[in-house]
Formats: C-alpha cells, structure tokens, sequence
C-alpha cells in the first residue's frame, strides 16, 4: 500500500495474526523488485494499477471454478501491494493522491475476490450459506477499512487489530489454494473465519477511538 500519512494520535498496530518478521522476510525478499523498478522509473500508482489487473484475472480463475490457479495469481497480485507501499517509500512517502489511489484500488480488489467466491458458489449445487459466508466476509472487511478512514477524519490513526488487510488475504489465498487442492470446506471455513475476524477488529478500533477520544473524567 501507499504510504499514509501519520495522524495526530499515531500509535503502532496493535498485534496482529501475521508475525512481524514474517512480514520483515516479505520485504527482504521483495527489495530486489522494488529497486528494479526505481531503476526503470516505474511509479507506484503504476504498481498500484497492474496490481489490480492481475486481481481482476485471479477472479475470473476463481469464478471459473480454477481455485488453485486463482490463488497463486491472487498471490502476485498481492505482492504488488507490497511493492508499490515500498515505492512510495523509497520515493518520499507518497502523495496525497497516491494514498487515496491505494486506498481506493485495495477496496476494490477485494470486493473483486469475494465476488468471484461467490459466483463460484452460485454456479454449483452448494447450498447458500457459502455465498452469504462470502458477503459477511466483504461486509466485515469493508467495515475495518471504514472504521480506520472515519478515525483517520478525526485525525486518530486506528491501524489496530488482530485481521487487517495484509491477515485476510493471507487467509483467502490459502483457503483458495486449499478448496483448489480438493480440501473444499478449508474455503468456506475460511470465509466464517475472515467474517469473525473482521468483526473482532472492527470492535477493537471502535474501542481504540473511544477510549482516544472519552472525556476526562473529573
């Protein structure tokens, strides 16, 4: 993603399903990349756009049934998410329209995903549950963004919780991988799994504001 910029009550991520070093081994591995594309002049809107295409792609394969090759496409997808957060870095931060590009593209790619599950679902003799497990899914994860923008607007950062963007993808590519290898309910057990997650998170932010933003007490 797209360097944001700090607020007025900045304050580290709370702890989060993904180890910090697992993300640390991430960028090791991605920094090859990103001084490749500093070297071709490559911006990270650019990054930010291609990283959409290739989500649009790994959506038709998933729609199409092609979990397995969904989720490996999803997957690079993804990794470009990495990769343009750390060009905008590496090029001072980012600009104003960059994050909000960001911002923008992250939410629709991953409405894009859990769509695609859908339909998938809906094109099979599944019963319906699956596909409400996929909306509950992209509710929940639209709410976590949209309590973070709201406490951004009133300028407290509220990058807090146990699932955000980074924790579900990693869960939706391998539930993915899983359904492609035959394990089909690893899937739908995945999409509960992101659902309960993201409302667990969505109450830790609110938390988080309120406890920023109560008054005093005398």
């Amino acid at each position: 993603m797209s360097a944001s910029h700090p607020s007025a009550h900045g304050m580290p991520r709370g702890d989060s399903l993904l180890p910090a070093w697992a993300k640390e081994t991430v960028r090791a591995i991605l920094d090859p990349i990103v001084r490749l594309a500093l070297a071709m002049h490559v911006t990270a809107n650019t990054v930010t756009v291609l990283g959409l295409g290739i989500t649009v792609i790994a959506a038709v394969l998933i729609g199409s049934g092609d979990l397995l090759a969904g989720a490996l496409v999803l997957m690079g997808g993804s990794l470009l998410d990495a990769v343009d957060g750390a060009l905008a870095r590496a090029t001072g931060g980012g600009t104003p329209f960059g994050g909000f590009l960001d911002s923008t593209i992250d939410r629709a790619s991953e409405a894009i995903v859990y769509v695609a599950i859908a339909a998938y679902y809906l094109q099979g003799n599944a019963p319906t549950w699956p596909v409400l497990a996929a909306f509950m899914a992209l509710a929940g994860s639209f709410m976590v963004s949209y309590s973070r923008a709201r406490a951004e607007g009133i300028g407290i950062s509220a990058a807090v919780g146990i699932a955000p963007r980074t924790e579900r993808l990693v869960l939706i590519i391998a539930g993915l991988g899983l359904a492609g290898l035959a394990i089909r309910p690893a899937l739908i057990a995945v999409l509960w799994i992101i659902a309960a997650l993201t409302v667990a998170t969505t109450a830790q932010r609110i938390w988080h504001v309120w406890r920023l933003t109560a008054s005093p007490r005398g």
